[in-house]
């Protein structure tokens, strides 16, 4: 069937069935019908599953169940017919469940048990609740076969009719529930006085002290602990109730849960015969409707209490006199939560000042959920209990600064101060505390040191990092769940040596390629995390936001950022090297200074460029040659006749001017251009710049106008290898070369002159070029 979660188990509650569904597995075991309308159990519903263990009928309108109904069902161990509309019970219900061990049938319209026994084919149950509120009599000792119960709960308000002996044949009962009249109480409690361990009694109306005198028939019953549940009291009848239990033997535990208290605290005094045996009672949700007239309990003074614990819970504890302290000499647990208790009552309560001596065996005390505001006086009104362990002061408000020095008890190792509002800790903090919690306050910081501290408990604070392992050397075990912190590295957890327990759950985690690494890589880290690993999700970045960190895995691009820009770096920078040596070597620093003077003499306007020719010769030589240019080449040419005007940098440059536009300017303005070829020229950085720039100007005006004199031979070594526009010219234009035999210097001057003047200097390849 579709409710079936599996073979063994089929869920049909709240259904609207009105009788047992068709085609379940035969091999169920549990079977939950629960709050339907099923009206009747014939003896074919259950006939099949033979093999079922638990079946939960109640809340159906079940009236009528055949005799032979569970006949099959002998696993059967679990069976809740309660709140449904029996008005009868038959034995053969449960003639065939020898496995039955909780059996519920309370809530229907039966009035008594029967005539006959109907419980003795059950030896194996053990729980067991029956009663409604029109069950009237129990009679004929109706559980004959039923001798030991982990569980008897009677609910019959309005029974009239109890045969005493009843329940006398259980041998043992560890806990009984009875909700019965005030009539039939006190018969019932004297039948099982030697079977209940556990007695509780619900609704009883306790305002009489006579109502409370018959529970005297427990002074020598087998009880050990004693619930009173939704009862009602008064002042008197609490009187009467003290020096009862007082004689009781056994009784050690004492509870009072959800009642009420009909007084002001006002009666007379107790008279006692001696400590009693209880040593434990609590007292919780107790209502004083005339609490604002409550007095002091002063009739409770003298009470001779040997109790080793007190628990009133909610119960309007505003003030207990120092007398009332002092008189529990054996008290080791006292709880106080829930109550009006505020810092100046707590000092009167434990004797501060005025010789103490308040509960001086105290161990645990538990302060919660009350009206306390100083931290420090809490500790100065405790700091004289000799034997403290454990305070639990959480739930108060104590947001005030703490005060940088607090006394606290010296034997003091458990602190709970969660969910006081708590902005700030500092060294008011006992250092002596093995176990802290400080849980569910405002914390952003912890940095206090406490060597002795195993256990932290900090969750739900504002925390972005971990405490300092310096100030914990001792840690064990920390809780640091839903706070701000966004992930924990090698460096922040290594120092906790002693750690073997981390709650981290529920942060916001940033899961970083270090984070990550640290966690995957760290198999024992993700062993002792709480919670691992469906507790820790990733919130950023975002493309890994929601996904758990166990399974979050960034790109390798991300998680090595520093080595992949460094290498990028290295390798820009070996290229750069490459690159400089390169261009060193190749000279393309000078290319690129030619190419740009190149550039900027083609962007210069076409009425610049078309200059007035000023001199029939611009002359290229190296310094050291300007003693040849200027004395012997320049008195020739400019003396003969015609004279020619040659344009020499020393002489003709304009001052001032950069030396790239002079060169520019006074070749535009010559006709020709006369290189002085020498083993200086090649060696001069100007005349590169000459040489180059005569070569663009062939190229871009296709003007020949260079005439090249070698002044002495130049070897092919001696010329440098940027110098190929020089190579190139020398190999594919004629050239004068100067005679060192004065015979022959004229013909040169002659030649040079007629070049100079001439239109265009021829350019026939050489046959045999220099180089």
């Amino acid at each position: 069937a579709s409710f079936c979660s599996s073979r063994n188990s089929c869920g049909c509650t709240s259904m609207n069935l009105k009788k047992f569904p068709s085609g379940l597995p035969s091999g169920i075991q549990y079977l939950d019908l629960s709050m339907n309308n099923i009206y009747q159990i014939t003896g074919n519903d259950l006939k099949a599953y033979v093999q079922l263990k638990i079946l939960l009928l109640q809340s159906n309108e079940i009236k009528t169940i055949n005799d032979d109904a569970f006949n099959s069902n002998r696993n059967l161990e679990h069976l809740d017919l309660s709140y449904n509309n029996l008005t009868g019970l038959l034995f053969s219900w449960f003639e065939q469940l020898s496995s039955l061990k909780v059996l519920n049938l309370q809530g229907n319209y039966y009035r008594t048990l029967g005539t006959n026994p109907l419980f003795t084919r059950l030896p194996s149950l053990k729980y067991f609740r029956f009663g409604n509120p029109y069950f009237l009599a129990i009679e004929n000792h109706p559980f004959e076969g039923i001798t030991d119960l982990e569980l008897l709960e009677l609910e019959a308000i309005n029974l009239n009719s109890y045969q005493n002996g009843s329940l006398s044949t259980f041998k043992k009962i560890t806990h009984m529930v009875i909700n019965v009249k005030q009539d039939s109480l006190f018969s019932i409690l004297g039948d099982i006085i030697n079977s209940v361990t556990w007695l509780e009694i619900r609704n009883a109306d306790f305002k009489s002290p006579e109502s409370v005198a018959g529970m005297d028939v427990l002074i020598p019953s087998v009880v050990q602990k004693l619930t009173l549940r939704n009862v009602s009291l008064t002042d008197n009848s609490v009187l009467k109730f003290i020096e009862v239990a007082n004689r009781y033997i056994h009784v050690l535990e004492l509870d009072i849960e959800e009642s009420t208290l009909y007084g002001t605290g006002q009666a007379g005094q107790v008279i006692f015969t001696g400590p009693g045996s209880i040593r434990v009672v609590a007292i919780r949700s107790l209502l004083i409707p005339d609490f604002s007239q409550f007095s002091d309990l002063h009739f409770l003074y003298t009470l001779p209490v040997n109790m080793i614990s007190v628990t009133c819970v909610d119960t309007k504890v505003f003030l207990v006199p120092c007398e009332v302290s002092r008189s529990f000499k054996s008290l080791q647990y006292l709880d106080f939560s829930n109550n009006l208790l505020f810092d100046l009552a707590l000092k009167f309560s434990f004797c501060h000042g005025v010789g103490g001596e308040a509960w001086p065996m105290l161990r645990t005390l538990n302060l919660s959920r009350n009206s306390l505001i100083h931290l420090g006086s809490i500790g100065e009104y405790l700091s004289e209990q000799k034997y403290l362990t454990s305070l639990d002061i959480s739930q108060n408000n104590f947001a005030s600064q703490m005060p940088p020095v607090c006394h606290w008890p010296k034997t003091l190792t458990n602190l709970n101060i969660s969910m006081c509002q708590i902005t700030r800790i500092n060294s008011c903090i006992p250092t002596t505390l093995e176990i802290l919690d400080v849980s569910s306050n405002t914390l952003s910081t912890f940095a206090v040191r406490l060597p002795l501290l195993k256990e932290l408990y900090i969750a739900k604070n504002k925390l972005m990092r971990l405490p300092s392992a310096a100030d914990l050397p001792y840690l064990i075990s920390l809780t640091i769940s839903t706070n701000s912190f966004n992930g924990f590295s090698e460096e922040e957890l290594e120092p906790f040596a002693n750690l073997r327990a981390l709650d981290a759950r529920d942060n916001n985690y940033r899961c970083s390629c270090s984070f990550l690494s640290f966690i995957h890589n760290h198999k024992s880290v993700s062993g002792m995390l709480t919670g691992w690993p469906k507790d820790y999700v990733c919130d950023s970045p975002s493309s890994m936001r929601g996904i758990q960190v166990e399974d979050a895995h960034l790109p390798l691009i991300w998680c090595h950022q520093t080595l992949i820009v460094s290498l990028i770096c290295s390798v820009v920078l070996l290229v750069v090297i490459i690159s400089v040596v390169l261009c060193y070597k190749y000279h393309a620093i000078w290319y690129a200074e030619m190419i740009w003077v190149w550039l900027k003499a083609k962007r210069k306007p076409i009425k610049e460029s078309m200059k007035e020719i000023c001199y029939d010769a611009f002359v290229s030589y190296s310094e050291r040659d300007s003693e040849w240019v200027e004395n012997i080449m320049g008195h020739e040419l400019e003396n003969a006749n015609p004279p020619l005007k040659l344009c020499l940098h020393k002489r003709d440059f304009v001052p001032g001017k950069w030396i790239i536009d002079n060169i520019i300017d006074s070749m535009e303005k010559s006709r020709k251009t006369l290189f002085v070829l020498s083993e200086y020229f090649v060696q001069s950085e100007w005349c590169k710049y000459e040489l180059e720039f005569s070569h663009f100007r062939l190229i871009d005006e296709n003007n020949d106008t260079v005439i090249l004199i070698l002044l002495e031979p130049i070897e092919k070594e001696t010329i440098p290898k940027r110098f190929c526009k020089l190579r190139k010219i020398m190999n594919t234009k004629t050239y004068l070369e100067w005679p060192l035999e004065e015979s022959q210097q004229h013909i040169f001057w002659f030649n040079l002159r007629a070049a100079l003047q001439s239109e265009n200097f021829p350019t026939s390849t050489r046959t045999d070029p220099l180089l």
